[in-house]
């Protein structure tokens, strides 16, 4: 099958990575895995001969067609399941029972991936996707955070995993791609207004990234209050969003709770 490029398609063609992808998983037979994007199938074979069952979800319905014809007798058994459809329009609410989510994601679509299914109701019991490397650099090894390490760290405990070879795949991407873990996965808010008003807050505080916290989160609080917020959750007044740990990012929600927080 051909690659397609508007779907950001790059097939794993290394079956030592896929074996090695659902070892790092930590997938029992007692585990039902979700799947995004199993393309050639590569990946699905490692999970299914490690999963109780394999939801697989593929938006490409060539693809679908020739995966359903590999893979007919586990069709056929329950042990796979395949949905042609995009990820964007999938409900986890439709799984009923806890899963792991292992799959190699589109690079376009790996921040909307990752905080759709961490900020889900029935969110996975943990997450290993093959991603681009300079992105789970920043979100598990980086000193400086970004919207997506602040959004994963919130929910989960993120690991740099193996890195993977641009050869491993056809085509080759311009770039390397890298296993990222993301175990111990929670609602770490309370309530809706909780989380809304912490992902409002780092939304502005990166809006503008040549500025200082200070200067963005006016966007979102009254000027006069955002200094003393910032001096009570201990951060500099002169810091700058990226260098705010994201401890610090909770104590800031946290005080600004009586403030009221606009949208970006």
């Amino acid at each position: 099958m051909r690659a397609k490029k508007s779907l950001g398609q790059h097939f794993l063609m290394h079956r030592q990575t896929a074996e090695r992808i659902a070892a790092a998983a930590g997938i029992t037979k007692s585990d039902t895995v979700l799947e995004i994007g199993p393309g050639t199938g590569m990946l699905t074979k490692s999970l299914l001969a490690r999963a109780k069952q394999v939801i697989a979800i593929e938006a490409d319905t060539e693809l679908a067609g020739a995966l359903r014809e590999l893979f007919s007798k586990e069709l056929a058994s329950g042990a796979l399941v395949l949905l042609a459809q995009d990820v964007r329009a999938f409900d986890s609410a439709t799984i009923n029972t806890p899963y792991l989510l292992v799959a190699n994601i589109p690079y376009y679509l790996t921040g909307m991936i990752v905080r759709t299914f961490l900020e889900s109701a029935h969110r996975p019991t943990s997450m290993t996707l093959l991603v681009q490397k300079e992105v789970a650099e920043r979100v598990a090894r980086s000193k400086k955070e970004s919207l997506l390490s602040l959004a994963v760290k919130a929910y989960g405990t993120p690991q740099y995993v193996f890195t993977v070879p641009r050869g491993a795949f056809t085509p080759a991407p311009a770039v390397d791609s890298a296993v990222l873990s993301i175990t111990h996965i929670q609602n770490p808010f309370k309530n809706e207004e909780e989380g809304r008003r912490f992902f409002s807050l780092i939304h502005a505080g990166f809006a503008h990234k040549r500025k200082r916290l200070a200067k963005n989160l006016e966007m979102v609080l009254e000027k006069g209050f955002v200094l003393r917020a910032l001096s009570d959750a201990r951060i500099p007044k002169d810091a700058r969003a990226e260098d705010v740990a994201l401890v610090a990012w909770l104590r800031l929600a946290a005080i600004s709770s009586g403030a009221h927080v606009s949208e970006v």
